[in-house]
């Protein structure tokens, strides 16, 4: 048995992870049909199915991000953060489901920030050159690494190694995992992506989002993914070490795919465009911080 077929069957078999949550299938079309034609009644009877995504959709809508007022019921909460705000949120949840909060070996905010960053990223970028399914683009960043996730659980002390080995070699998680594990989050992710039922071409933007020469055929979508977790480790939106890393636009070979099969991207003003990353970092930090960070015990609450 090869070593793909191994990973396929250790995932198969680990339950936390192999199963998706029961509102994933439904959420997934959502995705294929724009915000604004989603019937309010159908995202507020889908979240009602979990009650600890329910509570979180409660405690987001609370936070004083988007709590303009007291919101006590799943209806009150979509209609506070939006359709397309909570859709993305469900997927998050989803994914952290997923992890035993005893397994996390990257600082789950840390985690959450970049990846939303790169999501958020990822859409912007879409947008700017036309490309035709920005939602697809947003989801497709929100997902990238969902491979860690899956390390986490099944190989938990070794990749605790891994994380280590980044930090003193100040250097990316998928060189560590290439060195300790012999594979890396992107062959993880993009089997679990399968058996969750996302689509090819997402399960692509996983499995080559740092290896795009790997593919027979550039993928606009894995370019756009690349170039975003890029900027967003650049800008200190990564995972709470740091990472010796620079990005030479010219040099870099999903640019150079994109540029062809986009020529308006290399009219974006690129550092206009970190300069408004950097601004959304703090809201970045803080729609993270409303959704993932443990609640306040009683006491806490009380100083």
């Amino acid at each position: 048995m090869n070593q793909r077929a191994q990973l396929e069957a250790k995932i198969e078999k680990l339950e936390s992870v192999s199963t998706s949550p029961a509102i994933l299938a439904p959420l997934l079309q959502m995705f294929h049909v724009p915000a604004e034609e989603i019937r309010l009644d159908k995202v507020v009877e889908l979240i009602s199915r979990d009650g600890a995504i329910a509570a979180q959709c409660l405690r987001m809508a609370n936070s004083p991000l988007f709590g303009l007022r007291a919101v006590e019921t799943t209806r009150a909460a979509v209609m506070t953060l939006g359709i397309e705000r909570v859709r993305s949120l469900l997927i998050a949840l989803c994914m952290n489901q997923t992890v035993p909060g005893d397994k996390w070996v990257l600082d789950r905010n840390s985690f959450w920030r970049h990846s939303l960053g790169c999501a958020l990223v990822t859409q912007t970028m879409a947008r700017g050159i036309a490309y035709p399914d920005p939602e697809k683009a947003y989801l497709a960043g929100l997902i990238h690494d969902i491979g860690f996730l899956v390390n986490s659980c099944l190989y938990n002390a070794d990749f605790r190694r891994c994380f280590e080995h980044s930090i003193s070699h100040k250097c990316a998680l998928h060189i560590s995992e290439e060195t300790i594990l012999g594979f890396t989050h992107q062959d993880s992710g993009s089997i679990l992506c399968k058996r969750w039922g996302f689509s090819e071409e997402l399960q692509e933007a996983v499995a080559y989002h740092h290896h795009i020469d790997l593919m027979q055929t550039a993928s606009p979508l894995v370019g756009l993914v690349h170039m975003s977790d890029l900027l967003c480790r650049v800008r200190n939106l990564s995972y709470g070490y740091d990472e010796v890393l620079a990005v030479t636009l010219v040099k870099n070979s999903a640019w150079k795919h994109l540029v062809i099969a986009y020529p308006s991207l290399a009219d974006i003003d690129f550092v206009r465009f970190v300069l408004d990353l950097d601004a959304r970092m703090d809201q970045i930090a803080a729609l993270v911080d409303s959704v993932f960070a443990p609640p306040m015990q009683p006491a806490q609450a009380a100083e």
